[in-house]
């Protein structure tokens, strides 16, 4: 063996054992990189987008206003100007945001090819640039410095965080600043008075939803015993969520679930394999699209970090799915609702106090009004509960005090009289029927209304199907093929998917008779 082979040997064998970068490669230097820093870097706040996620992502925000900034990834100025930027955007993106919900902070790499066509678009002409405006108006967009009126602004003084923030509170009134701490939410102003505040809580009917899904999963709780009352619960999200992602996201659960979590899961066998594939499986579903959850609250934010949110959020749900509901449908959401709770709500108290009011029904709900009433009526119970409880022990929020709902402020119609017993708590006389006609107007229209705008119902913005067609004739369980034919009418977005679940539902050996389908 020659002198020269030898030392190219060892050398080779004198290179760190431990390092796996393969020679000559280009991530050897991101190593070395890592290597040197002295801490991980914090995760970027500010959403990178492109050409492909651009107006997904703009379209589908909940934000009222959006940032982008167009930039070159070679840019000196633009690297130097990124921490600014960043500092800005962690106030108002991601989980740990100050302010979440208001302004959605992006950024476009107009380096990348893929970008070129975009950037030109937007007419970019120096690095970074800054554009500013409501996020449905960058949808397909374009800006034109050239023109005198346009509904994206040009940020034209914003080279630090400081002079960027500053110029934000000209914008929209606000004294946002960057000492600003994470739940120290004074500037939350209480929606307890002003009705169109519930169109933001569509956002939070997502959240609530996917966060109940995750802690099923997660808390393994989908058992033999539990699994009707999940198909019965996720059939009524199907026809009657709010959010058409949600809708779509339930019926794409409910076409797997057969296959993932079978009837007979309750065996030893059937159990370990669904363990290991069924139920893990069920996690690669996202029960309202890929974007939730987003991990921030905004109807239902409290002041403080346990205060409020997913309790809210929930609350929620149940109401609008209440007022959506056709009158035959209504004592089949009753047990389907009460059912869940009882199954799947983790905290045990809250769900024992909910089953008992259950179990305290003696007839069946023949009207949606009886129904959104009940619960109407069931909340201001859980109200009148926590408002004592809280009281004693001080672990109520604030600035998010439980009252009797609605307040007179809110519903001036919904009291025929208001008066005050002994011992200060108050004693109402309601008038039903317009309390009734405020629920719907609440949980419906009004709470939808947001979305509707940015097109993300149905042309009606309803989407109504009879949950009667969803049900067997038997006293087993609510057979999923009526809910997959009900959606493939309701929408033709889902008709797709309810062609692969009729295929999937043809061996199947249910015994079922199914509904013709009505109010389509």
């Amino acid at each position: 063996m020659s002198p020269l082979v030898v030392l190219l040997i060892l050398l080779l064998f004198s290179c760190s054992p431990s390092s796996s970068v393969p020679i000559g490669s280009r991530d050897i230097l991101r190593a070395i990189d890592i290597d040197s820093n002295t801490g991980p870097d914090l995760h970027d706040a500010a959403v990178d987008l492109n050409t492909t996620n651009f107006d997904q992502v703009l379209r589908n925000t909940p934000a009222t206003y959006a940032i982008v900034e167009f930039f070159a990834h070679w840019c000196p100025a633009c690297r130097n100007y990124k921490p600014h930027y960043e500092k800005v955007a962690r106030l108002f993106n991601g989980p740990d945001a100050v302010h979440p919900g208001i302004i959605l902070m992006t950024r476009v790499d107009c380096a990348s090819k893929i970008n070129t066509r975009l950037c030109d678009n937007f007419s970019v002409g120096h690095y970074p640039m800054l554009l500013w405006g409501n996020p449905s108006k960058f949808v397909s967009g374009s800006w034109d410095p050239k023109k005198d009126k346009n509904e994206i602004r040009l940020i034209d003084d914003g080279r630090t965080a400081e002079r960027l923030l500053n110029w934000i509170n000209k914008q929209i009134g606000s004294f946002f600043s960057l000492d600003d701490q994470k739940f120290e939410n004074d500037h939350l102003a209480s929606n307890a008075s002003d009705p169109e505040q519930i169109a933001r809580a569509v956002y939070d009917i997502e959240e609530a939803t996917s966060t109940a899904y995750d802690i099923i999963l997660e808390q393994k709780m989908i058992k033999s015993e539990t699994r009707a009352s999940l198909i019965k619960f996720l059939q009524i999200l199907v026809v009657h969520h709010p959010s058409r992602r949600c809708r779509k996201g339930s019926a794409e659960v409910l076409v797997n679930f057969d296959d993932l979590c079978p009837s007979d899961m309750g065996t030893p066998n059937k159990q370990e394999a669904t363990d290991g594939n069924g139920k893990g499986a069920l996690r690669n579903f996202q029960i309202c699209g890929k974007e939730v959850p987003r991990g921030y609250w905004m109807f239902c934010r409290g002041s403080k970090n346990e205060t409020r949110g997913f309790s809210c959020g929930l609350w929620i749900l149940l109401h609008s799915l209440s007022v959506r509901i056709e009158d035959g449908e209504s004592q089949l959401a009753f047990t389907a609702m009460c059912d869940f709770i009882h199954n799947f709500f983790i905290c045990e108290e809250c769900r024992q106090h909910f089953y008992e009011m259950c179990l305290s029904v003696s007839s069946p709900f023949n009207k949606t009004r009886d129904f959104a009433l009940w619960l109407w009526s069931a909340h201001n119970k859980v109200n009148v509960r926590l408002i004592k409880e809280e009281a004693s022990l001080g672990t109520g929020d604030p600035k998010f005090r439980k009252i009797i709902w609605p307040s007179k402020q809110l519903c001036p119609s919904c009291y025929f009289s208001l008066s005050k017993n002994n011992d200060g708590t108050s004693q109402i006389v309601w008038n039903r029927d317009e309390v009734f006609k405020f629920l719907v107007s609440y949980y419906g229209k009004m709470l939808v209304s947001l979305y509707k705008d940015k097109g993300l119902l149905g042309d009606d913005g309803t989407d109504r199907v009879s949950l009667e067609d969803l049900a067997t004739t038997t006293n087993a369980v609510v057979v999923p093929v009526g809910a997959a034919l009900a959606i493939a009418l309701a929408s033709c977005a889902f008709g797709a998917l309810a062609c692969f679940w009729r295929s999937q539902q043809k061996n199947r050996k249910y015994l079922h008779q199914l509904h013709s389908l009505k109010n389509i």
